[in-house]
C-alpha cells in the first residue's frame, strides 16, 4: 500500500503551477493588490488549497514524521443535542478512551456550509489532522469517494459499500445478529413472521434485512407481512400484524416497537403470548417505558468506536492508509418481548403482504 504523508507547500505550489515563493504570500495574507501576486494566480491557488483540504500546519512540519498525533472526527450530523445522545455519545467514548491509550488528541471538525455538514468545504479544515474517523447514519457518496480517490486517511464507523475502492470501516454485524434473533423466535415455535421498518434507506437497514431473510431461509420460517416504513399509527401496524398471521413482528425502531407494544396491551393481548416482539437495535433515542424489556441485541458502539480509533492510529503509525473492513458482531439481549407463540393465529394469509404507505 502506497505511502501516506502530508500535503506540503511544494504540492500546492505544483498543483497550481506556481511557485513555492507564490503559495507562501498567498497563505500569509499578502495584499491584494501585491503586484507581485496576479489576481488570477492567487485565485488559482486559493482553489488548490480548497479542493485539496491543505492547512499549513508549522508544528507539524518541524516533526520528523510530519504528525500533530491529531485524530479528527466528523459526524454527518449533530453529535451532541440530547435527542441523538444514544446514538453518538457511545462512539465518542469509545474513541476519546482510545486516542487516549494511543497518546493522540481529538479534534471535531464541524463546520459546513448552508445548514448542512460536509467534508469538503473551504471552511473545513480536515488536514489540521493527521486522519478523520467518520461517523453518520448514512455518508455523502460523493464525498466518500473523493476520499477514497485522495490519499487522506480516514476509517469510516458503520459498514459502508465501496466506493470506488473498499471503504475502510469498522461495523457492526448487523446482519448476523439478525439472523440469530430469527433462529431463536423459529426456536420458540414462530413460523410466521412480520418485518417493520425501511429496508433500504442506509447499509446498516439493508445489513439487517438480509439478515432477517437469511434467518428466514436457513430457519424455515415465513415473511408474512413487511411494513417498508416506520412511524405509521400503531394501531394499523398492530391491526396489519394481527391480521398477515404473524405471531412475531421485528421493528427496526425502538420508538416502533414501544408503541405497537403499547397498542397490544391496551387491547389486552398478551406480549409476549398472543404476540411477540423483537427490536433490531434503535437509530433514535426515545423513552422506554417502565418495566417493558424488549428482546433484542446490543449494539457495540463503543468497541466501533475503540477499534476505528485503534485501525486509524496503527495506519498511520505505518504510514499508510487504513484498508482493512472489520464487522464487531453484537450481544443478544434476552428482554421478555420474545416468547413461545400461545396459539395458531385465527387469521391466517396464504401470501406474504407489504405495506408502502
Amino acid at each position: 500500500m502506497a505511502g501516506v504523508r502530508r500535503l506540503t507547500q511544494k504540492d500546492i505550489a505544483r498543483l497550481a503551477g506556481v511557485s513555492q515563493a507564490t503559495v507562501s504570500l498567498v497563505l500569509n495574507g499578502a495584499a491584494a493588490g501585491d503586484a507581485r501576486i496576479p489576481e488570477e494566480t492567487r485565485e488559482r491557488v486559493e482553489k488548490v488549497i480548497r479542493d485539496t483540504g491543505y492547512v499549513a500546519d508549522p508544528v507539524a512540519r518541524r516533526m520528523a514524521k510530519g504528525l500533530n498525533r491529531i485524530l479528527g472526527v466528523f459526524t454527518y450530523e449533530p453529535a451532541f443535542p440530547s435527542d441523538q445522545a444514544d446514538f453518538f455519545a457511545p462512539f465518542m467514548l469509545g474513541i476519546e478512551e482510545a486516542a487516549q491509550a494511543l497518546g493522540y488528541d481529538l479534534l471535531l471538525f464541524t463546520a459546513g456550509s448552508g445548514g448542512r455538514r460536509r467534508l469538503f468545504d473551504e471552511h473545513t479544515r480536515l488536514r489540521l489532522a493527521d486522519g478523520c474517523l467518520i461517523i453518520g447514519r448514512s455518508f455523502d457518496r460523493d464525498e466518500l469517494a473523493r476520499l477514497m480517490a485522495g490519499d487522506y486517511p480516514f476509517v469510516a464507523i458503520g459498514r459502508r459499500d465501496d466506493a470506488g475502492a473498499p471503504v475502510p470501516y469498522v461495523g457492526a454485524d448487523y446482519a448476523a445478529a439478525a439472523a440469530v434473533m430469527v433462529e431463536r423466535a423459529v426456536g420458540l415455535g414462530h413460523r410466521r413472521f412480520a418485518y417493520v421498518g425501511n429496508a433500504e434507506r442506509a447499509e446498516s437497514m439493508r445489513d439487517r434485512w438480509q439478515g432477517f431473510l437469511a434467518g428466514l431461509a436457513a430457519a424455515g420460517g415465513e415473511l408474512a407481512l413487511h411494513v417498508p416504513v416506520e412511524h405509521r399509527p400503531a394501531d394499523e401496524t398492530l391491526d396489519a400484524v394481527l391480521a398477515s398471521g404473524a405471531t412475531v413482528a421485528f421493528f427496526l425502531e425502538l420508538a416502533d416497537a414501544i408503541e405497537v407494544d403499547a397498542a397490544a396491551r391496551r387491547r389486552g393481548l398478551a406480549v409476549p403470548g398472543d404476540l411477540s416482539i423483537v427490536v433490531t437495535g434503535s437509530h433514535e433515542r426515545t423513552r422506554r417505558p417502565p418495566g417493558v424489556a424488549f428482546t433484542s441485541f446490543g449494539i457495540p458502539r463503543e468497541e466501533m468506536g475503540r477499534q476505528a480509533t485503534a485501525m486509524l492510529a496503527a495506519a498511520l503509525a505505518a504510514g499508510a492508509r487504513p484498508g482493512r473492513q472489520v464487522l464487531v458482531p453484537c450481544e443478544f439481549v434476552e428482554g421478555a418481548t420474545l416468547g413461545p407463540p400461545r396459539a395458531a393465529p385465527a387469521s391466517r394469509m396464504s401470501d406474504k403482504k407489504e405495506i408502502t404507505t
